[in-house]
């Protein structure tokens, strides 16, 4: 299978660069800096790319590459801090912008030479997104200027003897005006990429994969209920049977009616399915814990604990499944990338886990091609197109401390949302919406009385790979329903807001 490499230098738009790729059906992998060539190589990749990150390539403790990579034959596209390690490892030289015209942020106007492979077929100029204060004042020998803007002489390099680009801006975001052009050139006129990379390719390769590691195993997953478990547990199911072992622990932060409803929908399922009630257990664990870092990581624990003790109930289960997929680990942070939040099922996980192995079949898949495979095993619409919900559940969704009847409260009031978003057909047009309960009290007044009650935050956002995302323009008049009846119907409740704040800056659930 083709593969190109993404070597992850800590940019905060290195998820989007493996989705581009994704989109042109070439398969690629995000690998920390600090990967052995050794490794990198052995994956045989097609073409690899640098990643922006935040530090100056000429600082004596910047992330760095061994030379070496540039002797392999392949292909290689730097990105903003991607570019300047490149210009220094062949000779070139970067250093700190003199003057306030040559650093470049936000939408810029670039000139490109179309004769570049990378701009190939594309319009001489357009918008790209820069975002770097730091200048390459000497090209490496070999190299061309392949781009310019008004400010900046050197906006790309190429040396196409040598397959080699570099462009200061960030093709891979949506402010670039064909910016996904310049990635498929590269994959295409450059590498040579021939982009027959299927759902299918991966359902097959990966139920081929699993009967090898498991063998003659047992597995129990965890499943949730929510498309990435669901999906998992067709993908297991598929490939070992009744070897599988489904364990659904209602960990008392639910929705409404959240545990019947993900009973019924696997009670067709020719599985071993288990439910556990739980709520006590977690409720205990996680008084008064107020941190979300804190939260996700108790719950992922607990989580284990009552996994390993079901299993010896199974008796010799080998295996732990989780619907870990790519997006929950980016975000929990590898090698020196950031921590934006610790994902229960992988930054939460405890040090100690009594399984032989934990097995993550959707690791490497994102939100979207998630929904794609579950089609591809055949699961109903309605199941691969259900609502995300994170394995914390509401608990990540109360800020503050963690109560019964704080979680009956949000349970409600998020129900009556749902509700109203589906009889206005909404739910059809928006990725993701939920209600989140603050710790926010306000003066309101009701039956002429004085209350002194909390803050419901509304949230909603429209996606195609939940690695960014964009607030929703839900109309006025059925936020106003949803807003008149919670307050009248939701005790504790006295003031509604709604986010419209998009991923990045914010992410998509509060905590």
């Amino acid at each position: 299978m083709e593969k190109v490499l993404i070597i992850d230098f800590g940019g905060q738009y290195n998820q989007l660069i493996a989705r581009r790729v994704r989109s042109c059906h070439v398969y690629c992998e995000v690998k920390p800096y600090t990967t052995s060539l050794a490794q990198l190589r052995a994956m045989e990749p097609i073409g690899i790319i640098f990643t922006g990150g935040p530090n100056s390539v000429y600082l004596e403790d910047a992330p760095h590459v061994d030379p070496e990579i540039f002797t392999w034959g392949v292909p290689i596209l730097g990105i903003c801090y991607g570019c300047q390690l490149m210009a220094q490892a062949l000779g070139g030289q970067v250093v700190p912008a003199q003057e306030d015209s040559a650093r470049e942020y936000g939408k810029t106007l670039t000139y490109y030479d179309t004769s570049c492979k990378l701009f190939r077929g594309l319009p001489g100029q357009g918008v790209s997104w820069m975002s770097h204060s730091d200048y390459m004042s000497k090209v490496p020998e070999g190299f061309a200027l392949t781009a310019r803007s008004d400010a900046c002489p050197n906006v790309a390099i190429a040396d196409e003897s040598r397959g080699f680009y570099g462009v200061q801006y960030h093709p891979e975001v949506n402010h670039t005006e064909h910016g996904i052009d310049m990635i498929r050139n590269f994959l295409f006129e450059v590498c040579h990429a021939k982009g027959g990379w299927t759902m299918g390719d991966y359902k097959n390769t990966a139920i081929a994969q699993l009967r090898e590691k498991i063998g003659g195993g047992k597995v129990l997953l965890a499943l949730s209920g929510g498309v990435d478990s669901s999906v998992a547990a067709a993908l297991l199911a598929e490939a070992v049977g009744r070897q599988l072992t489904c364990v659904f622990v209602d960990h008392g932060f639910m929705r409404l009616h959240e545990g019947d409803e993900v009973e019924r929908a696997f009670a067709p399922w020719d599985i071993n399915f288990v439910r556990m009630d739980a709520e006590d257990r977690f409720l205990t664990r996680l008084a008064g814990v107020e941190e979300p870092e804190d939260k996700r990581k108790l719950i992922g624990e607990e989580f284990i604990r009552v996994f390993e003790e079901e299993s010896k109930k199974i008796g010799a289960v080998d295996f732990l499944a989780q619907g870990t997929i790519y997006p929950d680990v980016i975000e929990s942070g590898a090698g020196d990338a950031a921590v934006i939040k610790s994902h229960h099922n992988v930054g939460g996980l405890p040090d100690y886990v009594d399984f032989k192995e934990i097995i993550e079949p959707l690791r490497m898949l994102f939100k979207d091609e998630v929904r794609q495979l579950g089609r591809e095993l055949g699961l109903p619409e309605y199941l691969v197109n259900r609502q995300p919900f994170p394995g914390p559940g509401l608990a990540i969704r109360i800020i503050g401390a963690l109560t019964k009847e704080r979680a009956d409260t949000l349970r409600l009031a998020d129900a009556i949302f749902r509700e109203e978003m589906a009889r206005a057909g909404e739910d059809k047009r928006l990725s993701q919406y939920f209600a989140v309960l603050t710790n926010t009290r306000s003066v309101g007044v009701m039956g002429d009385g004085r209350t002194y009650d909390c803050t419901l935050a509304l949230r909603a956002v429209t996606t195609s790979d939940f690695m960014t995302a964009d607030w929703a323009r839900i109309p006025y008049d059925l936020l106003d329903k949803v807003s008149a009846r919670i307050v009248n119907e939701v005790s504790g409740i006295n003031r509604i807001v709604y986010d419209i704040t998009s991923k990045p800056p914010a992410t998509i659930e509060w905590e």
